[in-house]
């Protein structure tokens, strides 16, 4: 990570959360063999749909023109995984960039630079038949061979459990290849599309909620909106009361995205108004340093990092209050700070973060130093 990245303060137990899922799935998956007339006619139809998350080629020419040479020359081609979602659509867990390659290459647009599609011109890397064609130039018999090879899918679809794509999430996570190791939240942008998926994107905007995070642009790996996601799940009656000791919170997270009755209109309403609504008065209140801590040797001096079980507990406390109707304009600075030289508080910020009784810990502290309440 660079430096210009490193503006979270890393919760070590939370960034290394990984759990082993224990839910009892009913996951079939099937191989089909399409060719690429019928996968691109599925792609225009919005029958196949590429995730969020892969807006761009990280492909560059030389490697997409080796793949239509491949293709041209009859090579064998790498399987795709597709995933079957509710609406009967296919999700592209893996292959978006060679698919995406052809669909460019037939079209006549490179999507890197939005110039015609050529193939690459460099010397021993493509077939000198081809090489610098765009596919207009190509022979009807080359046109055909592209349009009518065919790719084999490897297909999976989640029978049950019904409520969300909980498996879904594990596959994407095991079998993409997209050569970096993904992010949760650009794994769920991926699997849990949806009016809350939508939400996030829509709160990521707020103004003064990017001044509180301490970056004007969105983050490319989509931290500032796992963290809305965060807000949305932890803020819950389901955790006050929670069965276990602790949670997992990537799962407790995955599980929250995925459940149909979070994607509602009524919900995202209630979600929309209680995030900008809590986000507003917080920054009216506390100022730009609402959610950094105070430096551990000196309990004086602000530490210009985003903290997220500081974020959890001033967040959830602030929209508890203002359902309350507690005068929250009363609260201050001076508070704050005295809340985090709070030995309890710092405790339950950095240790066992994911415990319940640390997570209502932090809130209910938050609640009784900055609004005189508790949980």
């Amino acid at each position: 990570m660079t430096e210009e990245d490193n503006y979270i303060e890393e919760i070590k137990e939370e960034t290394e959360d990984s759990y082993v899922n224990d839910d009892l799935y009913n996951i079939n998956s099937w191989g089909a063999d399409y060719s690429f007339r019928e996968l691109i006619s599925m792609y225009e139809d919005g029958d196949l749909v590429k995730p969020e998350l892969q807006r761009k080629y990280v492909w560059g020419k030389p490697e997409a023109s080796r793949f239509i040479d491949s293709i041209l020359l009859g090579l064998p081609i790498p399987s795709i995984f597709l995933a079957k979602t509710d609406n009967n659509k296919m999700l592209i867990v893996d292959g978006y960039q060679r698919l995406m390659t052809v669909y460019d290459y037939m079209r006549g647009i490179w999507s890197g630079d939005d110039k015609v599609f050529k193939l690459s011109n460099i010397a021993d890397k493509i077939n000198a038949r081809w090489k610098g064609n765009a596919f207009t130039e190509l022979t009807e018999t080359e046109q055909r061979k592209i349009k009518t090879t065919t790719i084999h899918a490897i297909i999976f679809e989640q029978k049950s459990p019904k409520d969300g794509d909980t498996s879904l999430f594990q596959i994407f996570e095991r079998i993409n290849t997209s050569g970096k190791t993904l992010m949760p939240q650009e794994i769920r942008n991926c699997v849990y599309q949806g009016n809350l998926n939508s939400l996030l994107f829509e709160l990521n905007l707020n103004q003064n909620w990017r001044v509180l995070f301490g970056r004007e642009q969105e983050d490319p790996r989509m931290r500032d909106l796992e963290f809305i996601l965060r807000f949305l799940g932890l803020n819950s009656d389901e955790i006050r009361t929670f069965p276990k000791s602790a949670i997992s919170l990537k799962k407790y997270l995955n599980e929250f995205m995925g459940s149909r009755e979070n994607n509602t209109l009524s919900a995202i309403n209630n979600f929309r108004e209680d995030f900008n609504n809590t986000i507003n008065q917080i920054i009216a209140i506390f100022g730009d340093n609402a959610f950094y801590n105070v430096q551990s040797t000196d309990l004086t001096t602000i530490r210009k990092r985003f903290y997220p079980t500081i974020f959890d507990a001033i967040m959830i406390a602030t929209s508890i209050a203002i359902k309350r109707g507690i005068d929250i304009s009363q609260s201050n600075e001076h508070k704050r700070l005295e809340l985090l030289r709070d030995s309890d508080f710092r405790k339950f910020i950095s240790e066992g973060t994911m415990q319940i009784e640390h997570i209502n810990g932090r809130i209910d502290l938050a609640l009784k130093h900055l609004y005189n309440s508790s949980l």
